[in-house]
């Protein structure tokens, strides 16, 4: 399983957003939209 995977399906099971992710780790929501689709893991 991959980052973007795991990442995907962890969000998920919380039941969060992006947008909520985002706030949590302190990132933009566009990030998390870059990191699950595998093109960027910074």
């Amino acid at each position: 399983m991959t980052f973007q995977e795991r990442l995907y399906q962890l969000r998920r099971a919380k039941g969060l957003s992006q947008e909520e992710l985002a706030h949590i780790v302190g990132v933009s929501r566009q990030a998390v939209q870059k990191w699950e689709a595998g093109g960027s893991l910074r």
